[in-house]
């Protein structure tokens, strides 16, 4: 069979969108308006209450999902299957995402009025950074047949590898990344209010507020590097991707002031990501012979999900594991 031949056949598994540019201009907007009424909120570098995290998070989670409903009314119900998918998947992965920057402000000793400001930022880059990945990685895999394949076993490496608990990995990293920042500049002990940059000895140096960013910026490559093929599996449409990608990750400044400390309630959520890169692994590696099923897929991760909840409530209840109170500062 030729490649050709390859490339139409994995095309017909998915929507194919002629998007109009009203619809892209519009996702740019509402992006952009959103962290505006974001950072507008959180101007007074205040210490977020779980309450406030926990409306935060549920208004997030509302304008992700209410986003699906545009795209259901105008681009079909396999298209709003995608979305869903890539959304559930994104926002599953980025839990150890939160749980990864909750040991790395702890570290550094990042206080909590600040972290909200780091976490903007860093949000900000990542839409800007999964933007590039995901545009090279549908137009390598539209050009590429085989890619893939090689994304696939990727994913399913990356799954078994989860099981063990892979955040040490990421620290070790972030920890490079923080030793590349002195080298290029000086970086303070010391704090200067929310800034990123300061005076030290007349010369220009970064706060330990900008080495936390990097360390952030640091650590979201490694996880595009995991997510970013894990959504590709369930959509090759730019659109469909990264609009999911984009309502996913804006919500994870609140699902962190919410979750940072309760890692040890999630005792199970580790093998639950590791099974979907797994399934999303194997689903991306035989798409070009068996396609799956839009809305199956989107069963098997629900399901996957709620699995690791139930058994981590029943692993706690058998511990006696205490649910957290506040962040970590």
């Amino acid at each position: 069979m030729s490649t050709s031949i390859l490339a139409a056949t994995s095309r017909e598994n998915f929507v194919d969108l002629d998007v109009p540019a009203w619809c892209w201009a519009l996702l740019g907007v509402l992006i952009a308006a959103m962290l505006a009424i974001d950072l507008f909120r959180h101007r007074d570098d205040h210490e977020p209450s779980p309450r406030e995290a926990l409306t935060e998070s549920a208004i997030w989670i509302a304008c992700g999902l209410s986003f699906s409903v545009f795209i259901a009314i105008q681009f079909g119900g396999a298209a709003f299957g995608e979305y869903i998918s890539g959304y559930l998947i994104e926002k599953s992965l980025s839990v150890d995402n939160v749980f990864v920057w909750s040991m790395l402000f702890t570290s550094m000793a990042i206080p909590l009025k600040y972290q909200h400001r780091v976490l903007f930022w860093g949000i900000f880059g990542a839409l800007a950074l999964r933007a590039v990945f995901v545009v090279l990685g549908a137009a390598l895999i539209t050009k590429f047949w085989w890619v893939l394949l090689f994304f696939g076993v990727f994913l399913i490496y990356t799954g078994v590898k989860i099981f063990r608990h892979r955040n040490q990995d990421e620290q070790e990293e972030a920890t490079h990344g923080l030793a590349l920042l002195q080298r290029i500049m000086p970086v303070t002990k010391e704090f200067d209010g929310h800034k990123f940059f300061t005076r030290q000895n007349a010369k220009r140096a970064a706060t330990p507020l900008f080495a936390a960013l990097v360390v952030i910026e640091v650590t979201d490559i490694i996880f595009a590097v995991d997510s970013v093929p894990a959504i590709l599996a369930v959509s090759h449409e730019s659109y469909i991707v990264l609009s999911s990608n984009a309502f996913a990750i804006l919500g994870l400044r609140a699902m962190y002031f919410l979750l940072a400390n309760a890692k040890e309630k999630f005792f199970y959520l580790s093998h639950a990501l590791g099974g979907i890169l797994v399934f999303v692994g194997i689903k991306m590696t035989i798409s070009h012979w068996v396609h799956v099923n839009t809305y199956l897929s989107l069963a098997v991760i629900v399901l996957m999900l709620v699995a690791a909840i139930v058994l981590s409530m029943r692993h706690n209840k058998m511990n006696d594991v205490e649910p957290p109170v506040k962040a970590a500062h």
